[in-house]
């Protein structure tokens, strides 16, 4: 029986976004506040997973040795550098998120039997690589409140508290909903980017965020006039409305996860053919307690 195991590793490190080929406001058109020289750092947070068969000892591989060859082949070159000069790679490809990941991976899998690498470069932004060539999902993560009750209009109250509960209550309730999107795209061998990330939280933060923040689904959203707004229908709501602007963008929806609360959320899984995911198109995942 396969097992995964994931092994933690952080790093601190400065990069700029800037071809030498293009001038200073076609970087800045590009790049943002990112072309700016000398550049900027962050505090990067790397998970490293492995499948494997687990041997006599309990293991998929000794921990001890993931530790060291993840130290000698990433953190050791990376640690307190600056990007752009580390790897040769980083000349042909700046070194964004997505970029680092993939790399990362060139440098692990001669050692380990990798299934993803997974690169915070903060708490709302990270990337997924998993070996496939030049194609990885970025994620950013973002947040709204809204009020919601959980009720079908054609039914009364007694039935509607039947099914749902304390969230059945005539005068709703509220939550701070967490939202991660998710998208996968063809890193440009060039740029390192594989959406412009700009774009992407502008296109998050019109059609989602300002639309649904401080509302009460039901009566100001009209998607919700006869849909019953669970978190459920909420992120297929979202997935809905992201599909076509992101394609737009160059790159595809991969998944939309809604967190209603520490103790529920549920995430759909938008891609037709996923290699990032073995899920289906459309399938919704829900974690509660």
């Amino acid at each position: 029986m396969k097992c995964i195991i994931h092994r933690r590793a952080k790093f601190a490190a400065s990069h700029l976004y800037s071809l030498p080929e293009l001038d200073e406001a076609e970087n800045q058109r590009l790049f943002g506040a990112c072309s700016n020289f000398p550049g900027h750092g962050h505090n990067y947070v790397l998970y490293v997973s492995i499948e494997g068969d687990i041997d006599d000892y309990g293991m998929v591989e000794n921990l001890s040795t993931i530790k060291k060859v993840i130290k000698e082949n990433v953190t050791s070159h990376l640690d307190y550098s600056y990007l752009n000069n580390v790897w040769s790679e980083f000349s042909e490809t700046l070194p964004t998120t997505e970029n680092i990941a993939r790399i990362i991976w060139q440098k692990l899998a001669p050692h380990l039997a990798l299934v993803n690498i997974q690169l915070f470069e903060s708490p709302e932004l990270w990337a997924d690589y998993r070996g496939n060539e030049m194609e990885a999902a970025l994620t950013i993560k973002t947040h709204f409140s809204a009020a919601h009750r959980l009720a079908k209009p054609e039914l009364n109250l007694e039935d509607n508290t039947e099914i749902y509960g304390k969230c059945a209550r005539v005068n709703g309730h509220g939550h701070n909903y967490h939202l991660e999107v998710s998208v996968v795209g063809q890193i440009d061998p060039r740029t390192g980017m594989l959406v412009d990330l700009v774009a992407l939280q502008t296109a998050v933060d019109k059609l989602v965020v300002e639309p649904m923040d401080h509302t009460f689904l039901n009566k100001d959203v009209p998607y919700f006039a006869e849909i019953v707004p669970t978190a459920e229908n909420i992120a297929l709501y979202i997935a809905k409305t992201l599909s076509e602007p992101i394609k737009a963008l160059g790159a595809e929806l991969d998944k939309v996860k809604l967190i209603e609360s520490p103790n529920n959320s549920c995430e759909i899984f938008c891609r037709q053919t996923d290699s990032l995911s073995s899920t289906q198109a459309g399938k919704v995942s829900m974690v509660a307690s």
